[in-house]
């Protein structure tokens, strides 16, 4: 805080200067002094004289250039590769012809007066020229006679290479291999041995290509470097990056087994990036620079080129969005290697635009801390900017201590920025607006209201429409906070009322958040259509501005509107199989993966075999993300959520080969409460189902139990128990149940789970029934219902007891053959029926008590009624018939 007080003290001195400060009447301008730092290099021009061109003196000149002995800068546009003379030196002529015959001329001349270097240059002239006309044989004797003129002289090494190198290239071409035997060595030691030498045949890829075959013959790695050295060199120059890649390739695989690692080598990879980029191979080329920045820091320049590099190749990768992140962030290390670079008076402007970056790199990635260190990097180096541009940077550095919640800081800073006259309209109503953000986190609400609407105020005075949406939707969005929501509703409106005025693109991505603001406030309230109306409003919006970013919260929204406040199946599945196509271009396999399982789950509820298959071709590609992401815990459960569709589907020879995979994967991961879970979710696919139930039995006791009692999850093994015993008991094995539901028992009393405890006593109770335990059976359904709450609070409880009591009723009548204690229960019963008001249960316990009475308590008036009464319930229930047989 102290560094932001002297910085603001700084800025306030310097606002006060530069009021104090006469206007510059008059400048130098910068052309004048960069003229003369940078003084233009010399032009040589040759006018070809057409109406004279006879005469000698035409060409003393020329011959006076071109016959110096040593090698001269000017003469490398004669040399180079690109026919740069053509064009640089000699001008007055209409078409090339005219260029040869004044050449040929110039060359009788130059043997006339003995001027034998300027010969050999001319010769090389008109060489070059046949050559370009594919004169080959006309060339060699133009070439040959410029190598005679010189004489065995080595003055100037470029032309000599020049000479040797096209005059090779051209017995290479005529096949004249008694000539190029001669020359061949030499042409070769001069291309290899001499550095920097000027390239002026297209033919010397055909010499260096045989110089090649010669070293890997003599398995000589470091002349078979330089020369593919010289190969990615020859076809770089001339811009043929597929030609390029293979000797840049094996270069630096030399190089490695040479162990060079010196800029030769860094270069490599450097250039290696730039033909992989030439070819859209944006993985290599980012692996490429990674390599090359590890090995060498190199010049401000080089970090330049990679930082350029890596911002075209990292988006065709990640997907970088409109409107939020403008930089990829794998140029962080490279900018902030850029850093250590030196810079000089005049890059001190890059400087603060380097910091710039990083600093809103780490606000991107939430890292605020660092953000706002750069930040005040980019005020302490940029001395030099513009009044506007420092409010720019203040007002950025106050953002961002609002994001890192340092409000008073931030209010320091805004409040000097907003007393200050080097503010322009624009800057400070955003200073007003983040001035209510400040003060609306310190729950000044009050204090927030007054800069809101002072930014209000101020947009109307300067007549800016969107200024004056985003303060009034920004005064909507205060007024919800403080709960006045039919203000909050005013202000939203009029808000959307003034975007729905301005071009869409201009304000698409605040138009788009005030209409999802809206849209939440309505579907939170009573008027859900409203809300799902601004909903599709915004999605319609961003849509047209091709904000993807914008898309997906919008459809998110849409998706949770159709899944919880207005259930539509069919509607959730078409808006997640857009969000799917989002995820998509935006690269995002994670979000891709979780909208695939949702999509499956959805064809799953259908309860179709159509929407089955397709939610096993959903459950598919997600399984083939989450692979790919090697998420196990996803992948296992994808593996098993398809064995369980191709259950549904009875493809047996598939079920069994998925849940196996699925518990691969599980065990994979070394955790065993996943193991459990998956064993236990293998196990419910049949348990749940309608065939091969006794397949969970394994699953469950064989597998998920061991597992749950190594990791004392006691809940899990009570569920287990529960299912075991439940499952057995259905499949008939009444001994085996009755072990596991004793443990289920002693389990439910040990956690205390006093629903757990009734459930596992009725069990007890049906499995001792089934077993011809009738006494054990009564005792356990009498603890069950003990353990009933009392009073009854809901109507499945008296249900319940209707139920038992009934069940009590026939074991004792039917097995124990006791109609006195049997009628006991049935009254019970009858009572509970009653209370609930269940006719069909009275109807059956009437008729049980008139049996009982009429039969065995030999009671005629309380059968006479019991009987009346059942046929009292079968009228009303439209039962013709009363069986009152005991």
């Amino acid at each position: 805080s102290g560094k932001i007080e002297e910085f603001l003290k700084k800025f306030k001195d310097f606002e006060a200067a530069q009021a104090r400060e006469p206007a510059p009447e008059g400048k130098d301008s910068a052309s004048s002094l960069n003229t003369g730092i940078f003084p233009q290099p010399e032009k040589l021009f040759f006018h070809i004289h057409q109406d004279d061109v006879q005469a000698s003196e035409v060409f003393d000149s020329l011959l006076l250039f071109l016959n110096r002995k040593e090698y001269q800068r000017n003469f490398k546009n004669l040399y180079d590769f690109s026919y740069s003379f053509i064009t640089n030196m000699f001008y007055g002529y209409s078409e090339e012809g005219e260029l040869v015959n004044y050449l040929r001329l110039a060359r009788e001349a130059a043997k006339k007066a003995s001027m034998f270097w300027a010969l050999a240059r001319l010769c090389f002239l008109l060489g070059r020229l046949s050559v370009k006309k594919l004169k080959f044989s006309q060339a060699r004797v133009y070439f040959e006679e410029a190598l005679g003129a010189v004489t065995g002289g080595f003055s100037d090494m470029y032309l000599i290479i020049a000479l040797y190198t096209n005059l090779t290239g051209i017995y290479l071409t005529q096949k004249n291999k008694e000539k190029c035997v001669h020359i061949f060595d030499k042409a070769v030691s001069l291309l290899v041995g001499i550095p920097n030498y000027i390239g002026s045949a297209d033919l010397e890829s055909d010499i260096l290509k045989h110089a090649l075959k010669r070293a890997i013959l003599s398995q000589s790695e470091h002349a078979e470097a330089r020369v593919c050295f010289l190969l990615a060199k020859h076809y770089t120059e001339r811009k043929q990056y597929d030609e390029v890649l293979p000797f840049l390739e094996r270069l630096q695989l030399l190089l490695n087994d040479l162990s060079f690692q010196n800029s030769l080598a860094n270069n490599c990879y450097f250039k290696l990036a730039e033909s992989y980029n030439e070819k859209c191979l944006p993985h290599i080329v980012l692996s490429c620079i990674r390599v090359a920045s590890s090995q060498n820091l190199g010049t401000l320049m080089d970090s330049l080129k990679r930082i350029d590099l890596v911002i075209k190749n990292a988006p065709k990768l990640y997907g970088l969005r409109k409107l939020k992140q403008t930089l990829p962030s794998q140029i962080a290390p490279y900018l902030t290697k850029a850093l250590s670079s030196s810079f000089t008076n005049d890059h001190q402007g890059l400087r603060s635009s380097i910091y710039l970056g990083l600093a809103e790199l780490h606000s991107h990635y939430k890292r605020y801390g660092k953000a706002i260190a750069y930040m005040m990097k980019v005020l302490d180096s940029d001395i030099s900017a513009k009044p506007e541009e420092t409010v720019n940077h203040l007002v950025s550095l106050a953002w961002l201590y609002i994001l890192h919640r340092q409000y008073d800081v931030a209010l320091a800073i805004l409040n000097a920025i907003g007393d200050s006259s080097q503010s322009n309209p624009q800057q400070r109503g955003i200073v007003y607006n983040m001035l209510a953000i400040a003060l609306k986190r310190r729950n000044n609400t009050k204090g927030a209201a007054e800069s809101y609407y002072k930014a209000l105020r101020l947009s109307e005075e300067t007549n800016r429409t969107h200024n004056q949406a985003i303060a009034l939707a920004n005064l909507g969005a205060l007024c919800l906070h403080a709960a006045a929501s039919k203000l909050a509703e005013h202000y939203y409106i009029r808000a959307v009322k003034l975007f729905s005025t301005l071009p869409v693109m201009d304000c698409g991505g605040d138009f788009i958040q005030v209409l999802l603001q809206l849209g939440c406030y309505y579907v939170s309230g009573s008027q859900r259509e409203k809300g799902r109306f601004y909903y599709e409003w915004a999605f319609l919006v961003a849509m047209e501005t091709s904000h993807l970013e914008s898309q997906l919260q919008a459809i998110k929204l849409l998706c949770q509107f159709y899944s919880t406040v207005i259930p539509n199946e069919a509607q959730c599945v078409i808006y997640n199989e857009y969000q799917l196509s989002l995820a998509r271009k935006m690269s995002n396999k994670v979000l891709e993966g979780q909208i695939l399982e949702t999509i499956s789950q959805l064809y799953l509820s259908l309860g179709t075999e159509r929407a089955y298959r397709s939610a096993l071709e959903y459950t598919k590609r997600s399984l083939g993300i989450f692979i790919d992401l090697q998420k196990k815990e996803k992948e296992a459960y994808a593996w098993l959520r398809a064995g369980k569709i191709y259950y549904i589907l009875r493809q047996n020879e598939l079920v069994d080969l998925y849940i196996q995979v699925a518990q691969d994967a599980a065990l994979y991961t070394g955790d065993p409460n996943l193991g459990m879970e998956l064993f236990e979710a293998a196990g419910d696919i049949f348990f749940n189902g309608t065939w091969e139930k006794e397949k969970a039995v394994t699953f469950y006791r064989d597998r998920a139990i061991p597992l749950a009692l190594e990791t004392g999850n006691k809940n899990a093994e009570l569920r287990l128990y529960n299912k075991l015993s439940e499952l057995l008991m259905n499949l008939k094995a009444y001994e085996e149940s009755l072990e596991y539901a004793r443990l289920s028992l002693m389990l439910s009393v040990n956690l205390g789970n006093q629903l757990n405890e009734r459930v596992a006593y009725h069990r007890l109770a049906a499995i001792h029934h089934h077993l011809g335990h009738c006494e054990l059976a009564e005792h356990f359904y009498l603890k069950a219902l003990s353990l009933c709450s009392s009073p009854l609070e809901f109507e499945e409880e008296t249900l319940y007891y209707v139920k038992v009591y009934l069940i009590l009723g026939d074991i004792i009548f039917y097995d124990l053959k006791d109609p006195f204690d049997a009628a006991g229960y049935y009254h019970l019963a009858l009572a509970a029926a009653m209370d609930l008001g269940n006719k069909k249960a009275q109807l059956k316990i009437y008729t049980r008590l008139a049996v009982i009475y009429h039969n065995f308590l030999v009671d005629r008036e309380m059968s006479l009624f019991f009987y009346q009464k059942a046929r009292t319930f079968a009228t009303e229930l439209n039962v013709r018939r009363i069986n009152l047989a005991p």
